[in-house]
């Protein structure tokens, strides 16, 4: 069990509590706590509803594959469709991350430039088929766990809160429930990842009981890291009053640790992204490339890999087009077009629970089967909706334009859907390439997760 909740954990990344540090604290007027503690209940809410379909379809591990199991192939394309908005962006968030804290370390080289050089050095190390990142992933972490003890264990030391007003950011004022609930949908994505565990029900003993169990403790020990390093940061910065919200990670890691704590924490955090661009970048070009291999996306463009390196050059090239936006997007609205696509998947995989337990083939009756496969998911399922329907008005107009070209790709793939519709090759990370080019479409598990959250 301890192997399967590290594993977790690594994809979730407690380092990804800074990432939308100080831009959650705004929008919740400084009860960024109280905000993860809303997003962890959604969340062990929908970590409960991944458990429930792992006991019944161990070897899927996704919810574009939940999906199409219990609601059939149109529904679970377009669940699919969907989460590959996420793909998209994810790439897009790290080099915009890695250019905030780049510039805020070396402020002379504005921030889109960083961004772009960061952008051009991963696209070659991907277009040549560079995957060193991977080799010190563990090394990385390692640290990180480092200074996230340190940063702990100074902020307690040097809080400038009276015991009296300590918790005072776990309490929401009267009227404040929005500003949570907005504040809880970005937090959405720090949490990308646990569900990761799933994909290692084939390797587990026992993994109908396990798995489940592995993934709550995930979730929940990730949440707990999450609402700590809030709390203590609360402690040291009251105020809130950051000079730029979206580097306030560096300026916590200064406040209690001086420029040498905020050196190293920006050196690791930017390697992360780094890695994590890498990851998320391969993973992306994996559907692109097999989309255009089976004729859905021009095949001349995206259905071919390059001659000498065996990768795909032209999904590659899209997918660091569209990463381009982070020279012009700000760091609150590329999080939220990703949690568009995340928490609507978690939706699914909630009422993928109700279907199929209550309604389907894994039908059982019972007050406890109310309980775990409809109370629960049933909540899972509005909470999720409640938290999609707090991203902002902007985010609805990218997410719902992206849905309806996936509709329009379902209707011309299936011949307005009087045919199955083909498998999302949703590859698993350090897959090969050339193996994809030849075999028939199948569905293994998305990257849903990122080093960053």
């Amino acid at each position: 069990m301890p192997a399967i909740v590290l594993f977790g954990l690594t994809y979730m990344s407690p380092v990804a509590v800074f990432t939308t540090y100080g831009i959650v604290n705004d929008e919740t007027a400084g009860h960024l706590p109280a905000a993860y503690v809303l997003a962890l209940g959604v969340m062990l809410l929908t970590a409960h509803s991944y458990g429930r379909m792992v006991r019944s379809f161990p070897a899927a591990g996704s919810a574009y594959k939940y999906s199409q199991r219990v609601f059939g192939g149109h529904v679970g394309f377009l669940t699919g469709w969907t989460l590959m908005l996420d793909y998209l962006f994810l790439p897009m968030v790290s080099f915009l991350l890695a250019g905030i804290y780049l510039h805020a370390q070396f402020p002379g080289v504005p921030q889109g430039v960083w961004s772009v050089l960061v952008l051009l050095v991963v696209l070659v190390f991907n277009v040549l088929g560079v995957k060193f990142i991977s080799k010190i992933t563990a090394i990385i972490m390692g640290i990180t766990a480092v200074l996230l003890v340190v940063f702990v264990t100074l902020s307690g030391v040097q809080s400038e809160v009276s015991a009296s007003d300590a918790f005072q950011s776990f309490i929401p004022e009267s009227g404040q429930w929005t500003l949570l609930a907005g504040g809880a949908a970005i937090l959405a994505l720090s949490f990308l990842g646990f569900d990761a565990v799933s994909t290692l029900a084939e390797e587990a003993h026992n993994p109908r009981k396990t798995i489940p169990l592995g993934i709550i403790l995930t979730t929940a020990i990730g949440g707990g890291l999450f609402i700590l390093v809030a709390w203590v940061g609360s402690l040291v910065r009251p105020d809130n009053n950051f000079t730029d919200p979206d580097s306030a990670g560096a300026e916590l890691m200064e406040t209690v640790g001086g420029s040498a704590l905020s050196g190293a924490f920006t050196a690791v955090y930017v390697l992360g992204c780094i890695g994590s661009a890498m990851v998320s970048q391969a993973s992306v070009s994996r559907i692109i490339f097999s989309m255009g291999r089976d004729g859905l996306l021009p095949r001349t463009l995206f259905g071919r890999l390059h001659p000498k390196f065996g990768t795909p050059v032209g999904a590659l090239i899209a997918v660091s087009a569209v990463a381009l936006l982070s020279t012009v997007l700000t760091l609150d609205q590329a999080v939220v077009m990703i949690n568009f696509g995340a928490l609507a998947a978690f939706s699914m995989v909630n009422l993928s629970v109700i279907k199929h337990y209550l309604f389907g083939k894994g039908r059982t009756m019972g007050a406890r089967s109310l309980l775990v496969n409809g109370l629960l998911p049933g909540l899972g399922f509005a909470s999720t909706v409640w938290l999609w329907t707090s991203l902002t008005g902007e985010t609805f107009v990218v997410g719902l334009v992206w849905m309806a070209v996936g509709v329009l790709l379902l209707a011309i793939s299936t011949r307005f859907f009087t045919r199955q519709p083909p498998e999302l090759h949703m590859g698993a990370e350090g897959e090969d390439f050339a193996a994809l080019e030849t075999e028939t479409p199948t569905v293994s598990r998305p990257h849903e997760g990122s080093p960053l959250g």
